[in-house]
């Protein structure tokens, strides 16, 4: 027999909380819907596949638990006695038309917002969270840098292309930092000793 969920009232202090967010994005006028013509312009939107083809590169993005707005990429790997990092940020641009109702909706929203009971996001969720978002097992059009470091963590050399992308798995900050904390090889094994560098 299937439980049934009991329902709790928000306490007194939850809901003078949700009144003051609510408030404070009145009071900035923080935009909440999206223009009906950015969506349907977005929903439309297809990005022409770059012609560099980096897939075999095992990419992973470290975000929030649950997050599908996973707009950051990141590949180390030891090169000689230094280090190859790859830093790949999702081709949003190759999604929006300039000019466009899009583009005229972020520029106006200027950045996403981010409050304790959600966000407010710089372009519609069908690019931020699906066709541009660099979700796992999905190719996607990026930014990428490649540094070349050497054994000090200087770097000698690189470069920015637009490339096609594969992550290959969606990491979380706590996971991660448990993983780093027992020593464990990994996608991340590298960034302490990198980042100390």
């Amino acid at each position: 027999m299937p439980q049934r969920r009991s329902h709790v009232a928000p306490s007194a202090a939850q809901t003078e909380l949700a009144a003051a967010l609510a408030a404070l994005r009145e009071s900035l006028e923080a935009p909440a819907d999206f223009p009906a013509a950015a969506v349907a312009e977005a929903e439309a939107s297809e990005a022409a596949a770059p012609e560099l083809d980096l897939r075999d590169i095992p990419f992973v993005t470290l975000d929030p638990q649950g997050s599908r707005d996973l707009d950051q990429a990141f590949h180390l790997q030891r090169r000689g006695p230094g280090y190859t990092v790859r830093y790949a940020i999702a081709d949003v641009p190759g999604f929006v038309t300039p000019g466009g109702a899009v583009d005229a909706e972020a520029r106006r929203r200027g950045q996403t917002l981010y409050a304790a009971d959600g966000r407010i996001p710089l372009h519609p969720k069908v690019l931020s969270e699906d066709r541009a978002s660099l979700l796992p097992e999905v190719d996607r059009p990026a930014l990428v840098w490649t540094f070349a470091l050497d054994s000090e963590g200087v770097v000698e050399e690189f470069r920015l292309e637009r490339a096609l992308i594969r992550s290959r798995a969606q990491l979380d900050y706590t996971g991660t930092q448990a993983a780093l904390d027992r020593g464990e090889d990994g996608p991340a094994a590298l960034l302490p000793e990198i980042g100390a560098l």
